[in-house]
């Protein structure tokens, strides 16, 4: 089997139009949650989230590009060109042909849905743009993002809810290590802070109305964010024979169904998820030194997340450092296990472990070191990225250092 590394990275979040801008957002522990500036807000119970500021797309997109890109796809596509940009690769003949691209998301074309809705049954016009559908499928932005950089080969999108980002770079990394594909572009994208999205889920009663606390005693739910990250995903020979610059290794993989509620999660799903990723990895549990959680600030999630890292690790689990950075870029849903993977490549690459911020108040049940309020600077050469979905989806990514 190929070895995998990450040879670019690329993203636009509320904590930065870059990755680079977002790392260091990570670093200073920096809240990129704040009040919606959204059509009808005044109309919702919920009115934070973590919004992609001051974001113009005629600053990046033409007129024609912009009737045909929602804003999902706008973020993927700004996304994509940082990580390819910082790959040095082009895609033409064979590497073109064999290269593909695997995105995540959850709800697509939120935005554009929401729009024309609003067309039809608030407006009572009887006809909506010709592109509607075009433009608010699920796998738009990957099709686009295929079509912008002559990317011929496997290009698809995932849609698991939370955990939709974890599976799509788990089949990129299964394509580049098979030998399939020696670069695949992956990662998810997600925009639904608008009105019909933050509605539908004010209805599960899981959003808090002040902050995103995972962990701590006092939270009291998820907050919702927006954004994308992208990565190049290539075969280790491949990277090193064109003399790239490697940031980090891809090394395990799993995925597991809880099959048992669409709502409520397993500890038993999360922890064969975890072992799995070990084990794909050839890894022992010592190896690890810092998790990035799912850590939504729900009182079930979190308290099941820890319980499934304690049961894996065991003794291990008291040395080992976890955190959540849903606390300042909020829950991307579909594209947030993407970005939280820049948190892991972070931990690797510079040794600085971003902080679960908000943290106020010990619960005895997440009796795990949290990594509060600060970044913290630690060596490490193994780190996991959790994501657990509504339908009980797992996914969990195992990285380490070249």
């Amino acid at each position: 089997m190929k070895r995998v590394v990450i040879t670019g990275q690329g993203s636009i979040n509320a904590l930065g139009m870059s990755a680079a801008e977002t790392c260091a957002s990570m670093r200073e522990g920096r809240l990129g949650i704040g009040e919606l500036e959204i059509r009808d807000v005044e109309r919702l119970a919920i009115r934070i989230g973590g919004q992609v500021r001051d974001f113009n797309a005629e600053k990046h997109f033409n007129r024609q590009q912009i009737a045909l890109y929602d804003r999902f796809t706008q973020f993927a596509l700004l996304a994509a060109d940082e990580a390819i940009s910082q790959s040095g690769l082009e895609f033409h003949g064979e590497l073109a042909a064999r290269a593909g691209v695997v995105l995540g998301t959850a709800g697509g074309g939120v935005n554009t849905w929401d729009e024309n809705y609003r067309t039809v049954y608030e407006d009572g016009k009887n006809r909506v743009h010709p592109f509607v559908v075009p433009k608010l499928m699920n796998n738009a932005a990957a099709s686009h993002v295929s079509m912008t950089h002559n990317l011929k080969g496997p290009s698809f999108t995932v849609a698991t809810a939370c955990a939709s980002s974890n599976h799509a770079m788990g089949q990129a990394f299964q394509l580049v290590r098979s030998g399939g594909c020696p670069v695949m572009v992956t990662g998810g994208t997600e925009a639904m802070l608008c009105f019909g999205g933050i509605k539908a889920w004010e209805g599960l009663r899981v959003m808090s109305r002040d902050a995103c606390r995972p962990f701590s005693a006092n939270r009291n739910g998820m907050v919702q964010g927006e954004g994308a990250a992208v990565f190049v995903f290539e075969d280790y020979d491949h990277a090193r024979a064109r003399g790239a610059d490697i940031l980090a290794e891809v090394v395990g993989f799993a995925m597991t169904s809880d099959a048992s509620d669409i709502v409520m999660p397993s500890k038993q799903g999360a922890a064969r998820a975890m072992k799995g990723a070990l084990a794909d990895a050839g890894a022992g549990l010592d190896r690890v030194g810092y998790i990035n959680a799912h850590g939504t600030g729900t009182a079930a999630n979190d308290k099941t997340e820890c319980a499934a890292v304690a049961e894996v690790f065991g003794a291990h689990a008291d040395r080992l450092m976890i955190s959540s950075t849903k606390s300042m870029h909020g829950h991307l849903i579909g594209g947030t296990g993407a970005v939280e993977l820049l948190a892991c490549i972070m931990a690797l690459r510079e040794g600085v472990i971003a902080p679960t911020i908000g943290y106020e108040e010990p619960d005895p049940e997440c009796a795990l070191d949290v990594v509060p309020n600060e970044a913290r600077e630690a060596k490490v050469d193994l780190v996991m990225s959790n994501a657990f979905a509504f339908g009980g989806l797992n996914a969990v990514l195992a990285l380490g250092t070249v």
